[in-house]
Parts: C-alpha cells; sequence; structure tokens
C-alpha cells in the first residue's frame, strides 16, 4: 500500500499580535512594583502589629483575671453565685472580653458571664479576629493559700477587629495614593521617555516611507535619549549628503544620457522621443509641425584647416545662436557631427516654417570669434519638412526634411528649401 503524504501549513499566521506600547508595559511594571512593595510593607507591618497586640491582649486579660479573682474570692468562699457575677461584670463590662467563667475544685461551673447584645455576625467576626489572640488568661482564686476556683477570661477581639479593618482600610489607602502617584509618575514617564522614543520613531517612518532625510529627532532632558537622537541625527546628515549626492549623480547621467557632451543641446535619441510625442499631440489637436534639418556649410574646411578644437568651437557657436533664435517651445538638438535638427510645433503653414528658418541662416552672418582671436564666418544649410503634409510618422518626417536639406546644398542658391 503506497504510503500518503501529509501536507502540513507551515506558513505563520497573517495576523499579528497587537503588541503593548512602552507606556503601558511602564505602567504594568510600576503598577506590579508598587502592589509588591505595598503589600510586603502591609505583611510585615501587620506581623508586627500582631506581635505586639497578642503581647498586649495576654498582658491586660492576665491582669483582669487576676482583678476577677480578687473580687469574686468572698463570692465563691461564701458559695454566692449571684455575688461573682455581678462583681464579674462590674469589672468586664467595660473590658474587652467576650466570656468570664469561674469553676471550682473539680472543674465544675460556678459563675459564667457572657458579653449581651453582640449578635451572630458581630460574635462570628470577633471569633474570626480572635484566632490569631491568645486562647484566654487561667488565673486561680486563691483563700488562705489554698486555690479554691478557677477563673478563665476569653477576650472579646474587638481591639484585633478595629486594628484589622483598618489595616486594611490603610493598605487600600496607600495603593491608592501610590496608583495616584504612579499615575503622576506614568505621565512623567510619558513625556521624558516615551514621547522622545515616540518623536524618533516617527522622523524613522517617514525616513523609511517619504525618504523624508531632512527631518531631525528634537532634543530631550534625558541623556541616553539625547545621544541616541544625536546619533540618528547624524545618520540622517549622512544619508542626506548621500541622497544629494545621488540625486546629483542621477540628474547628471540622465543629462548625459539625453543630451550632446559639446554642445549641451538634446541628442538623437531624445529628439526622436520629443519629436514622437509632439506629432501625437499634433494628430489629436489637428495641427501642423515643422521640422528643420539643419547642416553646417564649410565645416570640414574648417576643421582640417584650423584643428578640431577650432571646429569645436565654431559647433558650440552654432547650437548657442541656433537655441537663442527659436521661439520658446521649440526645440533643437544636435544629431551629430555638424547637424543640427529644430523642433517647430503648433505652426500655421509652411510659410511660418521658412520665415524662422530665414532667422535661423541670418544669425550665421556674425562671425564667430575663437580662443586666439580668429574670426571665422560660417553658414548653415536648412531642410524643411511640414507634419502632415510632407510626412506622417518620425522617421518619415525626418528623411524628408534630411533629402530637403541635400538638396540645398546641391544646388547651392538658398538657404533652405522646403521638401516636396
Amino acid at each position: 500500500m503506497k504510503p500518503r503524504i501529509v501536507r502540513r501549513n507551515v506558513h505563520k499566521r497573517s495576523g499579528v499580535a497587537r503588541r503593548p506600547s512602552l507606556e503601558r508595559v511602564l505602567q504594568r511594571t510600576y503598577a506590579r512594583l508598587a502592589f509588591a512593595a505595598v503589600s510586603l510593607a502591609a505583611v510585615g507591618v501587620v506581623l508586627v502589629a500582631w506581635t505586639v497586640l497578642r503581647t498586649y491582649t495576654n498582658d491586660n486579660l492576665m491582669l483582669l483575671a487576676r482583678s476577677i479573682a480578687y473580687t469574686v474570692e468572698a463570692a465563691v468562699v461564701f458559695n454566692d453565685e449571684a455575688a461573682a457575677e455581678d462583681a464579674i461584670a462590674q469589672i468586664a463590662g467595660n473590658e474587652d472580653i467576650a466570656e468570664v467563667r469561674v469553676t471550682d475544685t473539680q472543674g465544675a461551673t460556678f459563675a459564667i458571664w457572657q458579653r449581651p447584645g453582640d449578635g451572630p455576625l458581630t460574635r462570628w467576626v470577633h471569633r474570626l479576629a480572635d484566632l490569631p489572640l491568645p486562647g484566654g488568661a487561667v488565673v486561680p482564686v486563691m483563700h488562705n493559700s489554698k486555690v479554691v476556683a478557677m477563673i478563665r477570661v476569653r477576650g472579646r477581639g474587638h481591639q484585633f477587629a478595629i486594628f484589622l479593618a483598618g489595616g486594611i482600610g490603610a493598605v487600600l489607602a496607600c495603593l491608592i495614593v501610590i496608583l495616584g502617584i504612579g499615575t503622576i509618575i506614568a505621565r512623567q514617564m510619558h513625556r521624558d521617555i516615551v514621547e522622545p522614543l515616540r518623536a524618533l520613531a516617527e522622523v524613522a517612518h517617514a525616513v523609511r516611507r517619504d525618504r523624508a532625510f531632512s527631518r531631525r529627532v528634537q532634543a530631550t532632558p534625558i541623556a541616553e535619549l539625547q545621544e541616541l537622537g544625536d546619533d540618528f541625527n547624524a545618520l540622517l546628515d549622512e544619508f542626506e549628503v548621500w541622497q544629494h549626492s545621488l540625486s546629483e549623480q542621477n540628474a547628471t547621467l540622465a543629462h548625459q544620457a539625453n543630451h550632446d557632451r559639446l554642445t549641451g543641446l538634446p541628442n538623437r535619441a531624445h529628439f526622436e522621443s520629443r519629436l514622437d510625442e509632439t506629432l501625437r499631440d499634433a494628430r489629436v489637436l489637428g495641427t501642423s509641425v515643422g521640422l528643420l534639418y539643419i547642416d553646417g556649410d564649410r565645416f570640414k574646411e574648417i576643421n582640417d584647416t584650423l584643428g578640431h578644437d577650432a571646429g569645436d568651437a565654431v559647433l558650440v557657436a552654432i547650437a548657442s545662436r541656433l537655441r537663442q533664435s527659436l521661439r520658446k517651445g521649440d526645440l533643437v538638438a544636435r544629431l551629430g557631427g555638424d547637424e543640427f535638427v529644430a523642433l517647430l510645433p503648433g505652426l500655421s503653414d509652411e510659410e511660418e516654417a521658412a520665415t524662422i528658418a530665414d532667422a535661423l541662416s541670418e544669425t550665421m552672418l556674425e562671425p564667430i570669434t575663437l580662443a586666439d582671436g580668429t574670426e571665422i564666418t560660417t553658414s548653415i544649410s536648412i531642410g524643411i519638412a511640414m507634419f502632415p503634409q510632407h510626412a506622417h510618422d518620425v522617421a518619415s518626417l525626418l528623411r524628408s526634411a534630411d533629402a530637403a536639406m541635400y538638396q540645398v546644398k546641391r544646388d547651392g542658391d538658398r538657404a533652405s528649401r522646403l521638401a516636396r
């Protein structure tokens, strides 16, 4: 028989038990410590007081028993039970005594006195309170140096009941006071410990979520928390510098990826992406877009006769003049070598594109001054293509403008020509 494989789910439950806050933990800890301290102190006080009260009660019962024994001596000798009970009542009635029993030498009860007026509940409370106290005092009644009877006095436990109730009340009062003080201390700890930690956590969360490296932890009066905050702020300083440096590097890399290093103009990839977006917008709006394909004249001659540095200076000058002469919203880019291209969105007709091309040609009439003072006069040839009149996509529009530019160079009779 093939054994059956039982697969158990070893994944943890997605629900995570909510952890208590630091403030809650501190409050619980303080409450437990306060309760333990008060309880221990209460037990110690009760034990000491019980020992003292037990000794006092025992001595007091012995003293009362001797007094009663001396008082009832005559009544016992003359066998006057009523006189004995009356004498006992006069002494025991004003003391914390529950019962006085007089027995003869054979152990038989001669007279007994019990405190009247105590209900069942009162007697139960007194008996409960009497448990930790001595069992009573027993003294002999002497006559002519002979024992004629025995006196047994049992305490009422009233004093201990009062002490017990007072002790419980004092303990409860102490607990209330300590809890009140604990609340004040907890608030103090919350202000001095919990709030700074919470503020630090909020800053940490803001840095993690929003990359807010400019946030800082505020000062706190506790030295350890202040040191922690200073270290965290120093770390944020390093992160902020790192982020700023990284942003600059990313911006530099993005610029280098999309712009020509020599002239600073957009490169072919960036220009074609921008041209594609412009054509899409023009299709939606129903407008025309002009494209000028620009090529420098005599650039090879300048490179061969004056050197590459002079050629680079001429290219930079041409790029600057083209950029300054175009309208706001137009874009000029360098495709490579001495080839440039200008994007003219939102044109009304072909004549407007030709006017802009003539203005660009006129900017080249002023000589270009090189670093050594040499002046060079150059010119440009411009091919003009229109969307949607001559082409409907990026590649076709560039080819049309390029073909028009080469026609200008072949003919040599004008600075610009419109594509056919």
